[in-house]
């Protein structure tokens, strides 16, 4: 009898092919107050996180742009302002609540005519080679269940000379500030969920996501695997989160 195959939810193992509704169910469940827990949850560090992110791209005008697991669009809108009127950017995420946040917050900005919207598995990512000059993915990757092959499909659609830039958390540098950031993230952070968007089991899921995403050497390694040309590595606020920056030969 052939054994079905498992990953991770969090600390628990589920059928492989579970694990994109149980992911969808959480991000479902938080869409409406993603943003501001984003804000309670970083003290607002994430804006900081994100626009090193911006810097770092190298987007600008007339680019195309892909925001993967874009969800409420903080990259994106940012990233419309610097691509222009002759640029592209496509807000992308695989949950349809995170996705219509976006959107609408987005068009209240008064952001449109050059961002579309797209539904899209990072598996297998529904565009043609060689399209993006940029491709970011913030705080998405740790979600997807085969981040390998979600590598290799956002290095096929990149141009030559293109670069992928994953921001996500990590692995704090000083034994001492993984101390203090285990305390918070799996006894506050459910607090704060529970209080604020009325769900704690969906943040004790981030809090174990976060754990069990690959190290910045593992995920350093797993890009150049991918056909990555060269990655490089920035640690920021101590470790607690770390951006890859990789290019396509």
């Amino acid at each position: 009898m052939k054994q079905e195959q498992t990953t991770h939810f969090g600390y628990k193992q589920v059928p492989v092919d579970e694990k994109v509704t149980k992911v969808a169910g959480v991000f479902h469940s938080v869409a409406q107050s993603y943003d501001v827990m984003n804000d309670l949850m970083s003290f607002g560090i994430h804006r900081l996180w994100k626009r090193y992110t911006i810097d770092l791209s190298g987007v600008r005008a007339g680019q195309k742009v892909l925001d993967l697991a874009g969800g409420t669009g903080d990259l994106a809108a940012r990233f419309s302002k610097l691509v222009g009127s002759s640029g592209l950017v496509i807000l992308a995420d695989i949950n349809d609540s995170m996705l219509k946040v976006g959107r609408e917050k987005l068009d209240n900005k008064g952001i449109i005519g050059n961002v579309e919207y797209v539904q899209a598995n990072a598996e297998c990512l529904p565009f043609p080679d060689n399209y993006f000059d940029c491709i970011t993915i913030a705080f998405g990757l740790r979600n997807v269940t085969n981040k390998e092959a979600a590598l290799a499909s956002m290095l096929r659609i990149l141009k030559p000379g293109g670069r992928l830039l994953v921001l996500e958390f990590s692995k704090p540098e000083q034994p001492w500030l993984g101390k203090i950031y285990d305390e918070y993230s799996f006894r506050i952070l459910p607090q704060i969920g529970k209080l604020v968007a009325n769900d704690a089991d969906s943040y004790q899921y981030l809090a174990e996501s976060i754990r069990m995403h690959p190290d910045q050497e593992t995920l350093k390694k797993m890009m150049l695997d991918a056909g990555f040309d060269r990655v490089d590595v920035y640690n920021l606020t101590g470790g607690i989160v770390a951006l890859h920056r990789g290019w396509k030969a």
